[in-house]
């Protein structure tokens, strides 16, 4: 196991510890874009600062909290915070929290003691799903006996993470999700990992064929990975991270603006429009995680439709600071530099046009604010 030593107890306020460790998380990141390796000082501040333990399930020492609209709206803010300071950190945080929030939906009580075992000794978790063909299959040596076979592919955290959840076909057919050991260097490949951006995330594959699991290390049932709403509107989350690192791009080309900028009037239109689809983003992603934490139906065509916001954007503030700021905005060691490949690869998710098709289509079919308007 990958024990990161946290410090004991955990603090009330997880905003207030993930602003403490930001701007060192931001110190950190630099350093792990100019040497990408896994950012094990970056998860040891997370996990000091309590912040892998606090989505966690409360029999699991998570933080209880007054329902899930304020669970989701501190969650938010704390995703935002990860990814102002560092993306690749941040994805890599979203990935846990969504491995908490899957073992409080589907574990059993023994599997939420060993969660809370896991986080004990400072423990991350990743989500990986994708594969390449032909995918990871639950493989029947005898009645009592199983095994992996196949690999997962952009698992970030791959060979750093202590522990992951995987999707798997069963031979009787279906998916199932697997509990699995993340840090084994030699499953680990993370040669095809070479990129401009989000160095640190160490999104490589990750070989499971051989893995010997247990019926302990399989997570709730056939098809939970997959069940609406939850599934789709999930996206939030990323969401959540992604509007981190477009916030912290504007406050970069805000700090980067000379007198001269701000005394033009043209350049200060951009800036406002800078600002104009941060704070778009913002309100999408906001409404969307509201919406997630009541199951609404209508959650996955927001989530659909605020994956787009969020990728216009970042595309937005990403050229207009690259117009306002010049030639420094391009230059190695500037951060405005690696906050926009980080972007630029972050943003980049699976069939956009077709998302957005599907919300439209969610939306023909009926009004899109329903009968009543839970979020104002």
């Amino acid at each position: 196991m990958n024990s990161l030593n946290p410090s004991p107890g955990i603090a009330a306020d997880p905003v207030g510890c993930a602003r403490a460790i930001a701007d060192r998380l931001a110190d950190l990141g630099a350093r792990y874009d100019a040497a990408p390796v896994f950012p094990l000082e970056s998860m040891r501040c997370l996990a000091a600062a309590g912040l892998h333990r606090h989505f966690a399930p409360a029999a699991s020492g998570g933080t209880v909290f007054a329902d899930t609209r304020e669970r989701y709206r501190i969650l938010m803010d704390v995703l935002r915070i990860a990814g102002r300071a560092d993306l690749s950190v941040g994805r890599l945080l979203e990935g846990h929290v969504n491995a908490l929030l899957l073992f409080e939906s589907y574990g059993s009580a023994e599997q939420n003691r060993q969660l809370g075992r896991v986080l004990d000794a400072g423990g991350f978790y990743g989500v990986w799903a994708t594969e390449p063909a032909p995918g990871v299959s639950i493989e029947l040596a005898n009645r009592t006996q199983m095994s992996l076979k196949g690999a997962k592919s952009f698992a970030s955290g791959a060979g750093g993470l202590a522990h992951a959840i995987v999707t798997a076909r069963q031979p009787e057919g279906g998916r199932r999700l697997v509990v699995v050991e993340g840090d084994e260097a030699d499953r680990a490949d993370l040669s095809g990992w070479r990129v401009r951006g989000m160095r640190a995330s160490n999104s490589g594959l990750y070989d499971l064929t051989g893995l010997r699991i247990k019926d302990t290390d399989l997570l709730g049932h056939p098809g939970d990975y997959d069940r609406e709403p939850r599934f789709t509107t999930g996206a939030w989350r990323f969401a959540a991270v992604q509007l981190g690192g477009i916030e912290a791009l504007l406050g970069e080309t805000r700090q980067a603006m000379s007198d001269t900028a701000r005394a033009d009037p043209l350049q200060r239109a951009k800036f406002a429009d800078c600002v104009v689809a941060a704070r778009t983003a913002y309100l999408w992603v906001r409404e969307c995680a509201m919406r997630a934490a009541s199951d609404d139906l209508d959650g996955p065509a927001f989530a659909r439709l605020t994956r787009g916001v969020v990728e216009r954007a970042g595309l937005d503030v990403m050229e207009l600071a690259a117009r306002i700021v010049g030639t420094r905005s391009a230059m190695d060691g500037q951060r405005i530099d690696k906050i926009s490949r980080d972007l630029s690869l972050y943003l980049r998710q699976a069939g956009p046009d077709y998302a957005r098709d599907q919300a439209a289509l969610t939306w023909l079919d009926h009004d899109a604010w329903g009968e009543q308007d839970v979020l104002w």
